[in-house]
């Protein structure tokens, strides 16, 4: 039990890092306006339905820079076994969305961790400068580097949202460095095709990029299961569901208006 509910707490957070840059294709140009999205978290199996937890993610502009938060929450039910309570933040240049600072509070069971990632840049060269502190442990410091565009899981969600997914073919995969507080991750993605969906509360139907990703470290060991995800083929680009399978069942997230 106490494992099925952990994978839960990490899909959750995989709200913001759905998916991966593509060098191969086009961006398109997004003005990120203020706003707030919301998430709902479902548990499924069989013929049961149940409300397991919410995100709320935010952004706010801030003249040539952008700060997001990322706010997540078990419901009650799923705190009696593991009370998950995390908090994302990171700021970023809204002219290249190159992320600055990221900043992660998690409240996770009985254990509570703090990540910062700090970025400096040389030309191509990123440098994340990494501090990983977890209550009972050592905190760890370290400093990890990229070749190119690097993110975090909370500002790769933003620039995702400007590439030109009609410019894909079923297929087609790509790969990009994330940093994940005390590790260096590559987040690898499938484009599978337009599909239609139909949200579990929204009875609309809406017309969706559906893509398959995987997140490997660099020795080639996955360090989570496939996913999918399918995003809104509308200017907003706005994620609508991801999915992924538990020993029992499997967990949604939807978006809601």
């Amino acid at each position: 039990m106490y494992y099925k509910f952990l994978i839960m707490r990490k899909f959750v957070l995989t709200i913001i890092m759905l998916f991966v840059f593509l060098p191969s294709v086009m961006s398109q140009s997004v003005t990120f306006k203020n706003e707030s999205l919301n998430y709902k978290i479902i548990y499924h199996w069989g013929l049961i339905w149940k409300h397991a937890g919410s995100a709320t993610l935010t952004l706010k502009n801030d003249g040539d820079k952008a700060h997001a938060r990322l706010a997540c929450r078990s419901r009650s039910w799923v705190d009696k076994m593991f009370k998950v309570r995390d908090t994302l933040s990171c700021s970023f240049y809204n002219k290249d969305l190159r992320p600055i600072i990221y900043k992660k509070d998690a409240h996770e069971g009985k254990g509570i961790v703090h990540d910062v990632v700090s970025y400096t840049y040389n030309g191509n060269k990123v440098t994340a400068d990494c501090r990983h502190a977890r209550k009972g442990r050592p905190v760890w410091n370290g400093s990890f580097e990229a070749d190119g565009p690097a993110y975090d899981m909370l500002s790769i969600f933003y620039y995702i949202r400007q590439l030109d997914y009609s410019k894909m073919k079923p297929g087609d995969k790509r790969s990009v460095v994330v940093f994940s507080g005390h590790r260096k991750e590559i987040l690898t993605v499938k484009y599978v095709g337009v599909e239609e969906i139909e949200l579990r509360d929204d009875k609309t139907i809406y017309n969706t990029h559906h893509i398959k990703f995987s997140f490997t470290q660099e020795d080639k060991k996955k360090s989570s299961d496939d996913m999918d995800t399918w995003i809104s083929v509308s200017a907003t680009k706005i994620p609508l569901m991801l999915k992924g399978k538990l020993p029992i069942g499997e967990v949604r997230c939807y978006y809601e208006k």
